[in-house]
């Protein structure tokens, strides 16, 4: 017989992502448990076509920000590239080959990127 312990509600289609430590919605979390950001601090950006089919998307990686600062960033450099994209598991991805531009709003921004991949 398993324990049921460890196991608990992650994820509501009502509320949306849900503390691990308070069991509430993450935007009604009455513990503030505080999540690490996962970046290690080295900004890589990079291009990506694979599982896309062709399309290439831009990708930044590494950052070490807060969830709320990583998507507020992501919008950053959407609306400089004038592209969609959306923000995963801590990597900004824009649609389209946007490398050098999201270089260069990066380092405008006081980040220091770097060029990953071919």
């Amino acid at each position: 017989m398993k324990s049921s312990s460890n196991t608990g509600l992650v994820y509501s289609t009502e509320g949306g992502r849900m503390c691990p430590a308070c069991r509430h919605p993450l935007a009604e979390c009455t513990c503030k448990a505080k999540t690490v950001p996962t970046g290690d601090g080295v900004v890589r950006v990079s291009r990506q076509t694979k599982g896309r089919g062709g399309k290439s998307v831009t990708l930044v990686k590494g950052l070490a920000l807060a969830p709320a600062a990583l998507a507020l960033l992501g919008k950053q450099l959407r609306t400089a590239c004038g592209s969609g994209g959306t923000v995963k598991e801590g990597v900004i991805e824009v649609q389209g080959d946007h490398c050098d531009l999201v270089m260069e709003t990066l380092v405008k921004l006081g980040h220091h990127p770097k060029r990953t991949g071919g």
